[in-house]
Formats: C-alpha cells, structure tokens, sequence
C-alpha cells in the first residue's frame, strides 16, 4: 500500500456511499480503503466529501457578523449597480445636443442596457456553477467598472450605446445572484430581512440616481455623472476585492477536495459538485431553454411575470415622463425636475417597512399550518398594498394639468411606488415558495420580460405623453395596471389548485407528487438541485 501524505483539512468521507466516517487530520496511511489491493489508487472508487457538523467553513455556519458583511457587500454593489442604470436618464438631452443627435437616438443607451440585463442572467448564471460565485461578481463588477471611461469620454452616440450594453450585461450580477446568494448564507427563517433589504435596494437605487443627477448635469455637465458614479464603483470594488468571500457551499467544498488531493496524492477524493460537472454548452443550454419553457408553461409564472414586467416598464416609462411633465406642466429645470423622485424614494421606504407586516402573516401562516409555508401567504402584501399602484397612476393622471399644484402629483407618486415595491416581493416569494427547485428558472423567465419591457418603455414615452396628452396617457397606464390587479386575489382562492396541477410546483409545498417531480425533472433535463431563490 502506497505511503499518502496527511493533511489536516478537515473533511467527512464517504468511502462506499453507505457509511458515513468524522475524519480529523485524515491519517489516510492507515486506512485500507483509500487505496487497491495492488497498491495503486483506483480512479473509479470515488471518495466524497461533505462539511462536517458545525463546519466553520460552511457558509450556513458563518458568524452573525461575516453573514451581515457579506451581505452589505452585495447590497452596497446592487446599489452601485442600480443607482448607475438610472443615472443616464437625466444625461440624454445634455448627451443629443453634445454629440449633435436628437433626443430619441440618446435614449437608445436606456434600452440597451436594460435589454441586456434582461437576457445577461442566462448566459452569466451557469458560470457559478462551474467557478462559483465570487469569481463571477469579482470578474462582473470589475467590468461594469472599466466601461464607464468609455462612457464618460465617448465621443459618438455609437460609443455610448455600446458602453451601456455592456454596462447592462455586467451589472446584471447585482441582481440575478444575490438572492442565490443569500440563500447560501441565510438558513430559511432568518432570510427574510436581508432578502427584504436586498429588495428594497434594487428597486430605491433604481428611482434615487435622477434626485442628484440633473445637477450634476446643470453644474459641470453629463460626462461627470459617469466618473463620479465610476470613482464610487471602484473604491467598491477594492472592498469586494479584499472582503468578499466565497458563499457557494459546492464550490468550498470542491476547493477543499482539490487541496486535499494535492496534499495526500490521493486523486480519488472528490466533492459532489465535480460528479456533475457539465460542459458550458449543456450549462448555457439548460439555462436559457428552463427558463422560457416555465415562462410559457406555468400560468403562475407567465402572470406574475407579466404583473412585474407592467410594474418595472412604468418605472422606467417615469423616468422619461417626470422630468417631462414637471417641465412642461411647471417649467422646472433639469436639476429641480428630479426632485418629484423624493416622493418614489420615500413610497420604497414605506413599502420596505411594510414589508415586515406581510411576514409577519406568512410567519402566521406557516405556524398554524403545523411549520409548514404557505405560498399564497406570500399575497398578503399585494392583495392590500399592491392596488395602491394603479390608483397613483389615476391621481398622478388626472393632476397633469399646468393650473394643478406641483405637490398633487408628486403626492401620487408615493402610493404608486408603495405599490410597485409590495408587486415585486409577492412576485419573487410566491414564486420561489411555490416552485421550489426550479424558482431560478422561473424567476430568470420573468425577468426575462421585466426587464424588457423596462428596456423599451423609455423609447416612446415622451412621444406617448406627448402625443396623447397627459393626462389620457396617464389613465392608459392605469387602466393596464387595474387590468392586472386581481392576480394576487385569484392566486390566494385558486393557487392551491393551480398548483396542483402543475408538473413543476415544488414538492416542499405537498402537492407534487414523485411521478410529477420525476417527469419534471426528465423534460427539464434537471438532475442537479438548483438554488431555491436568484437576482433578479
């Protein structure tokens, strides 16, 4: 028997598949089972390797303190990330009449990056599974950080476009994987405050950037809201560059088989994650082909992506209209027209404290239910909250008129962004409880549409406003949202039975049955657990 060296990694082993040994040190040089009978190592007899019990390199077992560090780390890189989408948006009038090219040619740089956000997760997400996640958001927010010179010193609309594309498809890593990552780090009864902070800065980072940036415009002009946004975005990364940990526990674990077979000479230790191993192009595959299918064949997923997918286009659509009509209606300036997005700020702030109501009663719920969630607990928030949405949108409609006191439609911006915010946590919850394994997918599909429609709301809104007037352009959208308000209502009555007649809803809900997990799983090509939550 060959003499292998000892390592002090510490490791759990599972020579056979059938009995599980707690190995400290691993002296394997007594072990008669690391090694064949002719004194070679047998390729073919895999050893595979766990966390132990209380591991500290386990990321679920992480400190308090490492768990909210990391966590602030990735809020602080979605707020980056969000406050830098919006930013352009008060820059495209200052950028048409520096590069000499009308206004609609300048909101292109809107369009192309929320376009590739919205198909960037498809392509980006399967890379965690081969590297893991730190080196995705490190690589991803490097990036997103070096095109901003491109932007700031561009010289033709070309330029700019391009540079907003791929801002787009490398900022898309500060929302689609934080929820997968938290998920890593948070056991499920504790992840719902930072899941609710995490939320709440994506959607207030997206609305705050127009309340300081039409300053800087007025002030020293467009090209300097890029380097400030540029100075803030790579003092962060430094941070993330020293601070930020790996979370995904396979990947840890397939790290730690790798250092124990360099240490021993032992190739036959491997962790879980490198026995599934697929090829980029069965990764990318299964990725793009989940997503669209469960957006198409799930009503629960189509119609929730379709109710968020309004919600994100209007947000985008009003960074177009505010400015427009505060201008138009009041005469205000660049600068003084992003002050009515005080108001959406402080509609986020509301919907992120009323937010803990609403797990308070899915909490409710899940103990009268002997421990066990209940999805359409989930609704609480947006059968009450949500309907808010639409009716900001007739009172913001209906106050567009010059004779109107400024203050009557920046009140209605309040309720209409109080309600967005409780739309977007009924969306992702609902959708991540009922669907379990493949919430992902589910939640990638919707994204897929709501970051579309984000994309090309702002290239018609000013001809929309403009062409239909104010205030029947204002009552269009509203109408739209009522159309889709009773969703959540529908779902809370029916979505027990929806559910059980779905193929894919997850089994933790006690509706799936094996045959439908099986058969799930074969026409999904899935054999792989999935992550319970994603980014957006």
């Amino acid at each position: 028997m060959p003499i292998l060296k000892k390592t002090g990694i510490r490791s759990t082993f599972f020579p056979d598949g059938s009995t599980q040994q707690q190995v400290e040190g691993a002296e394997h040089e007594q072990r008669e089972d690391v090694s064949t009978s002719d004194g070679k190592n047998d390729d073919n007899n895999i050893v595979l390797i766990a966390f132990e019990e209380n591991d500290p390199e386990n990321p679920l077992n992480w400190s308090k303190g490492r768990k909210w560090l990391t966590t602030t780390l990735l809020n602080s890189m979605t707020l980056i990330i969000g406050l830098s989408t919006s930013a352009y948006s008060p820059t495209t009038d200052a950028i048409a009449e520096d590069l000499g090219v009308s206004s609609e040619a300048a909101i292109v740089g809107m369009f192309t990056f929320n376009a590739a956000c919205s198909v960037g997760p498809l392509f980006l997400a399967p890379f965690c599974e081969m590297v893991g996640r730190r080196y995705v958001y490190l690589f991803g927010f490097f990036a997103f950080t070096a095109v901003f010179p491109m932007l700031a010193a561009g010289t033709n609309i070309g330029t700019m476009i391009v540079g907003r594309l791929l801002s787009g498809l490398f900022g898309c890593i500060g929302t689609i994987l934080v929820g997968g990552t938290l998920a890593d780090i948070w056991v499920d009864d504790e992840r719902s405050v930072p899941m609710s902070q995490f939320t709440f800065v994506a959607i207030f980072s997206t609305i705050a950037a127009p309340t300081y940036c039409g300053y800087i415009v007025e002030r020293v002009g467009y090209r300097w809201v890029e380097w400030v946004h540029m100075i803030a975005s790579g003092t962060l990364f430094l941070i993330e560059l020293v601070l930020f940990k790996e979370t995904r526990g396979a990947t840890i674990l397939a790290q730690r088989a790798k250092k124990l077979r360099k240490e021993t000479g032992d190739n036959r230790f491997r962790a879980p994650i490198e026995l599934e191993s697929e090829s980029v192009k069965m990764l990318l595959h299964k990725s793009c082909t989940r997503a669209i299918m469960l957006l198409f064949r799930e009503p629960v997923i189509l119609f929730f992506g379709l109710w968020i997918a309004l919600a994100w286009g209007l947000v985008f659509l009003f960074l177009t209209v505010i400015p427009l009509t505060y201008a138009g209606n009041h005469g205000w300036s660049t600068g003084n027209a992003g002050l009515p997005y005080i108001a959406l700020m402080i509609g986020c702030v509301l919907g992120y404290i009323s937010g803990y109501w609403s797990d308070y009663k899915y909490n409710q719920a899940t103990k009268a239910n002997g421990g066990r969630g209940v999805p359409e607990a989930r609704l609480y928030g947006a059968m009450f909250f949500a309907p808010f949405f639409p009716i900001g949108l007739y009172i913001f409609a209906f106050t567009q008129f010059s004779f109107v006191h400024w203050i009557a439609p920046t009140i209605a911006l309040v309720p209409m962004i109080f309600g967005i915010y409780h739309i977007f946590l009924a969306t992702y919850n609902y959708t991540s409880d009922s669907y379990g394994e493949y919430s992902s997918s589910g939640i990638a599909g919707q994204g897929l549409l709501r970051n579309m429609l984000g994309a090309v709301t702002p290239l018609f809104g000013s001809q929309m406003f403009h062409g239909m007037g104010y205030q029947f352009a204002g009552l269009f959208v509203a109408l739209l949202a009522t159309l889709l308000a009773p969703i959540p209502y529908v779902l809370f009555f029916k979505g027990k039975t929806i559910r059980a007649k779905s193929k894919f809803a997850s089994a933790t809900t006690g509706l799936a049955d094996e045959q439908h997990d099986t058969v799930a799983n074969a026409e999904l090509g899935n054999t792989v657990q999935e992550e319970k939550t994603a980014g957006n």
